[in-house]
């Protein structure tokens, strides 16, 4: 089955941690977000791949190539990131006559159901959740309709209402007709986009169009939903060690070390875990919980890293905490500084999204920190701070504000 993946976005929400990379490579486990997606598309049954790139392009290119696991791959170019209706507009010109599925690059799928969307006929991907108003929330028929796999006739949808018609969710993943790329030329929605939704509304009317249910699926769009989704993936490990671990080093659970990653003398690591290749960890550092130390990142003595994500080069050197948070490439802790990853009031964490605090929805999360971002030493950071790309913050300073 001929595939679209929608990779142009320049993911605004993302931000700090999107400032000079696409949020699609945002990396997740072993592998950037994307590759995520694709790599469910072809154990689903994807026979050829069209990616569709824009912000930050080259780095999608170079990752993917002209073919992926044995998979032709080819790529098109939306300039202007105008909607996603505009972006499957862009990749028809690669696609024959035929069906084609459409998945979103930012998203994480479970398996079993993404097979299912592929062997269905038209159909879009849904999911239950329990406060639909800020989602696309399918319209379907009587629940009495409901096939065997959960299905339902789904007719149509609709854009955050408020007053949902049911509690599914558009997943952003669909798989149209060969007729639909005739009908991908829509109007201007209320938001100024181009929205395949109304794509999909067409197809309605034409087809009958199931609603696939998937058991899992997640649309990464927030730093947050990072940390999220890092959690799905690394509870997937299987323990493999391949680097240089010390003989009193502490592995327990699902641990990943990869080649040339380093365990030193003392260090305790609870899994589910990933050292990568060219990362160090200790001596006498304590890593628990889903998290992810990249590729030459840096781990020191006494440090306690839990429940977060380290990307390339990051360095934690030394008497310092860092919980429920993500540090991007090239980031440098100053010894002492300590990370605050819980709001005591029950209250959840808030977070700064396109320049307003919204609710993450977790009372556990730490801070979000740009590509080459500092501290000094005996640094406080609170609950929800963002510091952009390139932040200093300067020796003892208690930091409660984004900076």
């Amino acid at each position: 089955m001929q595939t679209v993946v929608l990779a142009a976005g320049e993911g605004t929400r993302m931000r700090p941690l999107t400032a000079s990379r696409p949020k699609p490579m945002l990396p997740v486990g072993d592998r950037p977000l994307v590759a995520h997606t694709v790599d469910a598309a072809v154990d689903a049954g994807a026979s050829r791949l069209v990616i569709v790139v824009g912000y930050e392009a080259d780095a999608v290119r170079e990752f993917f190539g002209d073919s992926y696991r044995d998979v032709p791959v080819t790529f098109a170019v939306q300039a202007e990131q105008r909607g996603t209706a505009d972006a499957v507009r862009v990749a028809a010109t690669e696609l024959d006559d035929g069906p084609f599925v459409v998945l979103n690059g930012d998203a994480l799928y479970d398996l079993p159901s993404l097979r299912r969307l592929y062997e269905s006929g038209p159909a879009v991907g849904s999911y239950r959740v329990d406060d639909p108003a800020s989602y696309g929330v399918l319209v379907t028929e009587d629940e009495e309709t409901e096939g065997a796999r959960g299905e339902v006739r789904v007719t149509g949808v609709i854009e955050k209402p408020a007053e949902p018609p049911s509690n599914l969710v558009n997943t952003g993943a669909y798989h149209f007709p060969g007729e639909a790329q005739a009908w991908l030329d829509v109007g201007e929605s209320e938001r100024g986009e181009l929205e395949l939704t109304d794509v999909l509304e067409r197809t309605c009317g034409a087809f009958d169009v199931a609603g696939v249910p998937f058991d899992r699926w997640l649309d990464v769009g927030r730093p947050w939903e990072l940390i999220e989704a890092t959690e799905w993936k690394l509870g997937e490990l299987s323990p493999r060690v391949e680097g240089d671990v010390a003989d009193d080093a502490v592995l327990e659970g699902p641990v990943v070390v990869e080649a040339g990653a380093r365990v030193r003398s003392g260090v305790v690591v609870e899994g589910p875990a990933l050292i990568r290749d060219g990362a160090s960890v200790g001596p006498n550092a304590y890593v628990r919980g889903a998290t992810v130390v990249g590729e030459e990142a840096k781990v020191g003595h006494a440090v306690e890293v839990k429940n977060a994500v380290l990307m390339e080069e990051a360095t934690v050197g030394h008497l310092s905490y860092v919980g429920d948070s993500v540090l991007g490439r090239d980031v440098n802790f100053g010894a002492g500084t300590t990370v605050a990853n819980l709001r005591h009031d029950g209250a959840d964490v808030t977070l700064t999204v396109k320049g307003e605090r919204v609710s993450t929805g977790r009372r556990k999360l730490g801070v979000i920190v740009g590509d080459g971002a500092k501290t000094g030493i005996n640094v406080s950071l609170n609950t929800g701070v963002v510091l952009s790309e390139g932040a200093r913050v300067g020796p003892g300073e208690v930091v409660t504000r984004d900076r």
